[in-house]
């Protein structure tokens, strides 16, 4: 329908309709021609539309906002069903059995997990105590290892709500030679416990067996044991002082708790000694007759030693090297050591299966850890040590790894599931590969295309 009657256009382009006027010079709605309003109101009622147009779209987004929202998986909220007071700051938690292990600037507390009350604590040398694992081993009875502020790893046996010191690991009477202790480990059962220490110039892991069936007898033959009540209400006595003194606090602590837990324990047997391995230097043989017999007096293979490369060729290959990548060198500032020595290890205790194999007159128990798998930082080489080793070897001789999976690249961590079947080993190339050790071949391989550094890994 026309809105203006039909007549000829004039001849003057000043009189021709404009670009907005012929866009309206037709009426799609013939009910426009009586209902047109003024211009102020049509420009309002434009405003009115594009009010109304984005509060439907910002609707329409929030509905789809609602509906991807209830398509996700929540997280499920815990709230705390119970809380415990304690002296100070709680530095770090460990939890065995029934009891929750506290570490403290002044000590250990332990908790009651049912109740959540405090039913025993060791402050005897004042220390504090920044990390703590334990063990459950049954009959009451509990391993514990801690870490205080100097680097002392303090191993204990908490039995009948009392905490009876077995050792100091690396406790050393020439204060010259004192190492710190970087990170402890016990095996699940509590029958090894691994210790990751560190001198001035080395570092190195040594691996304890504990005598927990010794300790088990031990503590049932101790008058401790026997106090019973007795030591539960001298316990008692003490909490209730330490709401009004710290310094009452260390004197009945002297002088009432400590003959009841006066037991002498079996010490733990120092298995193994793993020390990083030495860098790869120019061959010593003349041959390679020379090498293959090296290899059969028992070296073992994928470390890299027994090979045929001169020093004059290593340090060729460094001056190649050296003079293709000069400027990424120079930009970097390459400050480090070559020689220098690792400041880590990665260590997992690891159950029987075919990659750690024992000798047929060996009973192996199938929940006891037969060996343990390290790597160090900046390392290709994944080694495995065995426990059962024969007594004649010293242990601060240089060990041998009993089985070696070389890499393609430095490994950066790795992972072992909760039934220590498989292994997961992640590389600096960004390849994380998973074994199971049970059968000894990798079950999938995996590339991350952005090569992005992993730090860690682990099993869910």
């Amino acid at each position: 329908t026309r809105r203006n009657p039909l007549e000829i256009p004039p001849p003057s382009e000043r009189d021709w309709p404009r670009e907005d006027e012929e866009e309206n010079f037709f009426l799609q709605d013939p009910e426009w021609a009586r209902d047109a309003l003024p211009q102020p109101y049509r420009m309002a009622g434009k405003l009115v539309m594009l009010v109304f147009d984005n509060a439907m779209e910002i609707i329409e987004r929030r509905e789809a906002f609602r509906e991807a929202q209830k398509q996700k998986v929540r997280p499920i909220k815990c709230f705390p069903t119970a809380e415990f007071q304690v002296t100070g700051t709680a530095n770090c938690l460990a939890v065995s059995g029934k009891y929750i292990f506290v570490g403290l600037p002044v000590g250990l507390a332990a908790f009651r997990m049912l109740d959540c009350k405090q039913v025993g604590a060791w402050d005897a040398v004042n220390t504090e105590v920044c990390a703590i694992c334990s063990s459950d081993l049954g009959n009451e009875r509990h391993i514990l290892l801690a870490v205080d502020e100097m680097g002392l790893a303090w191993l204990f046996c908490f039995h009948k709500e009392s905490f009876l010191l077995v050792k100091i690991l690396n406790e050393v009477e020439d204060i010259s030679k004192r190492s710190t202790c970087v990170e402890v480990v016990l095996s699940p059962g509590g029958d090894y416990a691994g210790v990751l220490l560190q001198g001035n110039s080395e570092i190195w892991l040594e691996v304890y067996r504990l005598p927990k069936d010794s300790w088990l007898k031990e503590t049932e033959k101790s008058p401790g044991a026997a106090a019973g009540p007795a030591s539960k209400e001298r316990r008692s006595s003490w909490t209730s002082v330490v709401q009004i003194s710290s310094t009452q606090l260390c004197a009945i602590f002297s002088n009432t708790l400590l003959p009841t837990v006066d037991v002498k324990l079996s010490l733990p047997l120092l298995l193994l000694k793993v020390k990083p391995p030495k860098p790869v230097t120019g061959t010593i043989f003349k041959n390679p007759l020379d090498a293959l017999k090296k290899g059969n007096d028992g070296s073992m293979l994928g470390l890299g030693y027994n090979h045929l490369i001169k020093d004059s060729q290593w340090e060729q290959h460094e001056a190649i090297f050296r003079s293709t990548y000069r400027e990424y060198l120079e930009v970097e500032g390459e400050n480090e050591s070559k020689d220098e020595v690792p400041r880590r290890a990665t260590f997992h205790f690891l159950l029987p299966s075919w990659v750690l194999q024992m000798t047929p007159e060996i009973k192996v128990q199938p929940d006891v850890p037969a060996g343990i798998s390290v790597h160090w930082d900046g390392n290709y080489n994944l080694c495995f040590y065995l426990f059962n080793r024969p007594l004649k070897e010293k242990v601060d001789a240089d060990l041998k790894p009993d089985v070696v999976w070389p890499c393609a690249a430095p490994i950066a961590c790795s992972a072992v599931s909760s039934c220590s079947r498989y292994l997961a080993v992640a590389c600096e190339d960004a390849t994380i590969t998973i074994w199971d050790k049970h059968l000894g071949y990798p079950l999938s391989v995996t590339a991350i295309l952005e090569e992005r550094l992993i730090r860690s890994i682990n099993f869910l």
